[in-house]
């Protein structure tokens, strides 16, 4: 014989269940409809003293609540990610536009969004440079993404020309690393001088900026960015994988591993 609830518990267990149903709409964000006459006002306020006394007494219940509520929006983030991969993957990592280096046919490609006047993109060069030193199945594309003035914008127009005048991509890694690894900030005259000390034909570089080519490579990687929700730099792709930001050797290398193997070492 089922034991039969104190009076109390008849009356605030119904209160307790919609308060538990109450916060867990409220923190998942969908939207919980009640009319106005469905409860009297003395409900109304029995039902807010319920709510607050039960988190009052048990607050880990809002901890869990947001850590599955943090779980589920990394998840819907990660999808998002990979369909937006998936729908622009020709031109993420087998665009001409791009400026493609180390392994042409690598199991990995590992792509990077930068911008010269980037203070993280200036640190976070070592890293990529590392890993296409060691990891010799490493492919590596690198794509202008001038977010950070005109500056920015000139000195990525200059580095589209000096690709288009080199397909090898090695001077243009020579380039890359004079102007990104240089002090001061990064405009048109400061990324000729790299231009040319790295051995290109700076008079054809001046008649390539005004090309087509140079306006449809920025609009381009301007779309890829914006489809994929990239709002800063540097940011990567790397297999089905977004990283937005500089995070370190270490991750990266995490991350490829993932791309190659599913996991971080392999």
């Amino acid at each position: 014989m089922q034991a039969e609830l104190p009076a109390e518990d008849h009356l605030v267990r119904p209160f307790r269940l919609f308060a538990a149903a109450s916060i867990a709409l409220a923190l998942s964000g969908v939207p919980m409809v009640v009319h106005a006459q469905s409860f009297t006002d003395t409900q109304r306020g029995d039902i807010e003293a319920i709510i607050k006394s039960y988190l009052v007494s048990h607050p880990e219940v809002l901890e869990e609540a947001m850590n599955e509520l943090t779980k589920r929006q990394a998840a819907a983030e990660t999808q998002k990610h990979e369909e937006s991969i998936a729908k622009n993957a020709s031109l993420i990592f087998d665009s001409s536009r791009g400026v493609t280096l180390g392994n042409k046919n690598g199991d990995v490609t590992f792509v990077e969004f930068f911008d010269y006047n980037c203070g993280y993109c200036k640190r976070a060069m070592s890293d990529m440079l590392d890993l296409m030193k060691n990891d010799p199945k490493l492919k590596v594309v690198l794509k202008e993404f001038p977010v950070l003035g005109d500056g920015s914008v000139e000195a990525a127009k200059v580095a589209v020309a000096v690709r288009m005048q080199d397909p090898t991509g090695q001077k243009y890694l020579d380039f890359h690393q004079k102007l990104l690894g240089g002090r001061g900030p990064a405009d048109k005259a400061r990324a000729m001088a790299a231009a040319k000390e790295a051995g290109l034909d700076t008079a054809k570089i001046e008649k390539d900026i005004a090309s087509p080519e140079v306006k449809a490579t920025n609009e381009e990687n301007f779309q890829m960015a914006e489809e994929m929700g990239l709002n800063g730099t540097p940011s990567y792709v790397i297999g089905r994988q977004i990283v937005i930001v500089a995070v370190g050797l270490d991750c990266l290398k995490e991350k490829i591993g993932i791309a190659c193997c599913g996991y971080a070492t392999c």
